[in-house]
């Protein structure tokens, strides 16, 4: 049983980066062949994916974000850290790491979510 845990603050101020890490246990991220994203859902919005660090360490990001966006891994500790530049309130939102399975895009282990707030 694969699980993934996210981790980090709460509360981030305007212009501050926001650091993210997602631990996962049960499944390595160097495990082909998986994606490990980062997804995010505002108030009263969608699902919005972020991007995803793949099990070859290779990045990827949506076309909308790619400017403040990076994605790290540590795979001694198997984890992957979303880094997010420039925060603003709208980035306020709840943020999840979620296994995407990479022949077919689906997003088979998710995290519990973390609520980051973007606020002076």
């Amino acid at each position: 049983q694969v699980q993934l845990q996210e981790s980090g603050p709460g509360l981030v101020k305007p212009s501050q980066t926001l650091s993210l890490t997602c631990t996962v246990s049960g499944g390595s991220i160097t495990a082909s062949y998986y994606y490990w994203s980062w997804i995010r859902q505002a108030p009263g919005k969608g699902l919005e994916w972020i991007g995803y660090i793949a099990y070859s360490g290779n990045t990827y990001f949506s076309p909308s974000l790619k400017r403040q966006v990076s994605i790290l891994r540590d795979v001694s500790k198997n984890q992957f850290t979303l880094q997010l530049e420039s925060m603003t309130p709208e980035d306020t939102a709840v943020y999840y790491c979620a296994r995407e399975v990479a022949t077919n895009g689906f997003h088979d282990y998710w995290g519990q979510g973390i609520q980051v707030t973007v606020s002076s």
